[in-house]
Order: structure tokens, then C-alpha cells, then sequence
């Protein structure tokens, strides 16, 4: 369930801020000074608790784990890291508009399906639909008396 971050305890989930900040920092392999400076740039943005000590969840490690692999091996520079972090923020969240737009869209054509064939059921059996385009027309003059 959570690949490669901290086992999760039961009734938790990858979003729970339950990691104070030296062990935050052991878990992501960073000095928690180098914590407080990525939460001062909002790289990273950890819970608090109570007394308003810093309470990073799985996420947050992971995400810090992601600050430091792209700063160290992409060679990318904390102001490029955040612009980047931002960017994936926002494609998660067009993807789940996306996803909630679609169910809609399912949603709306289920139910004018439903109406069409209501509709189509309320047709009188003796009358047959006649395509005005494709329909012949007779004229025939009045006759003059």
C-alpha cells in the first residue's frame, strides 16, 4: 500500500501527520534543519500539532525524498524542484476534475438514454415516423368550376 515510505499504523493513512521532525528527517535521509528550510519555501508543508511542532505524514517523506533525488541526481535547483512539485499538484487535481467530469458525462447520457426510450415506448404503434426530406409530395391543381 505504501511502497517504499514508512509502514503505516492501522486506522492511519498516507496523509496522517504523525512523524515529528527528527524522525522525519531519519526517514527521508536529510538533516531536519534542511526540513525547516524546505517547509520556510514551501517545498513541503508538514502538519502541526497542538503545541505547534512540526508532524510530517508519509507523503510528506516521500515528497522530501523526491526534493532530494531530483535535487541531487537531476541536478535541479529548489526554486525549478517547486515549480515542478506545483505542476504535478495541479495534473493530479485536473486529472480528478477530469475523472469527476466524466462520470458526469456517463451519468447524463444513462439517463437521456433512459428518456429517449421512455419516450420511444409512448409511441402509438399504428403511426409511423415519416422523414419530411425523403417524403414525395403530389400536387394536384384545383379544378377551375
Amino acid at each position: 500500500m505504501n511502497p517504499g515510505g514508512p509502514a503505516l499504523p492501522p486506522g492511519t493513512n498516507p496523509d496522517t501527520p504523525m512523524f515529528v521532525i527528527s524522525v522525519a528527517a531519519e526517514l527521508a535521509g536529510l538533516h531536519a534543519q534542511t526540513l525547516r528550510s524546505y517547509d520556510r519555501l514551501g517545498l513541503v508543508s508538514p502538519g502541526r500539532s497542538a503545541g505547534g511542532g512540526r508532524r510530517y505524514s508519509a507523503r510528506d517523506i516521500a515528497l522530501l525524498r523526491e526534493v532530494q533525488r531530483l535535487s541531487q541526481e537531476e541536478g535541479v535547483n529548489l526554486a525549478g524542484i517547486k515549480r515542478i512539485i506545483e505542476l504535478e499538484q495541479l495534473v493530479d487535481e485536473l486529472r480528478s476534475r477530469l475523472d469527476e467530469m466524466a462520470q458526469e458525462l456517463l451519468a447524463a447520457r444513462a439517463a437521456a438514454e433512459q428518456a429517449a426510450a421512455s419516450v420511444h415506448a409512448s409511441y402509438r404503434r399504428d403511426l409511423v415516423p415519416v422523414d419530411r426530406r425523403q417524403a414525395l409530395v403530389v400536387w394536384r391543381p384545383k379544378r377551375s368550376r
